[in-house]
């Protein structure tokens, strides 16, 4: 494990998770959140971010899908923002488009430590096997909330597991490149001082 890594624990009636993240990996991932598309979303998001994941969900499944991928968002979002600390040197923003067959996702991302949301687009389909499309817009959300970043994402298709797919490929490649350290910075890149 790098200097840039965390390991978070949630428990709550509805679920109970571990994350542990390496922002300086090389995509190495284990997931097993008992959603098998969400599985692969989530290790596609590590192989493309470059990450290395490991994440551990035991839910409230025999529900819906709704809490597991929510309160996965909220902890891998609080293991980003512990993972890098006061965000010295990071380049902080990122833009990144990323296609895939028919559907294309639009990312634009600030580690601002203001955490900010927007979303612009539908998904084609209302779900994929037993993962709630909308949910993908949740996680997000949720994610960002707890990541303390402002993310507008925007997604366009016809089939919602490429528009999904693209969605978490567009944001692994973003958070990359935003959370790249410049040697040439000191501090963080913000004329307050701090994000």
């Amino acid at each position: 494990m790098s200097e840039r890594s965390a390991s978070v624990a949630r428990a709550t009636a509805e679920t109970e998770i571990e994350v542990a993240l390496d922002v300086d990996g090389t995509g190495e991932s284990e997931v097993d959140t008992g959603v098998g598309f969400f599985d692969h979303m989530l290790e596609s998001f590590a192989k493309h971010g470059l990450f290395d994941l490991t994440v551990s969900c035991v839910g409230d499944l025999d529900i819906d899908d709704h809490h597991t991928v929510e309160d996965v968002g909220i902890v891998l979002g609080r293991a980003f923002a512990d993972a890098l600390g006061d965000k010295s040197g990071l380049e902080r923003f990122a833009d990144r488009r990323v296609p895939l067959d028919e559907a294309v996702a639009s990312v634009v991302l600030d580690l601002s430590g203001r955490p900010l949301y927007e979303f612009s687009g539908e998904f084609s389909q209302a779900s994929v096997g037993e993962f709630t499309s909308v949910m993908a817009r949740h996680f997000f959300r949720s994610f960002a909330t707890n990541a303390d970043a402002t993310l507008h994402v925007e997604v366009a298709g016809e089939n919602a597991h490429h528009e999904i797919e693209a969605l978490f490929k567009a944001v692994a490649r973003a958070l990359d490149d935003a959370t790249r350290v410049d040697d040439r910075r000191q501090g963080v890149a913000s004329t307050k001082g701090q994000l």
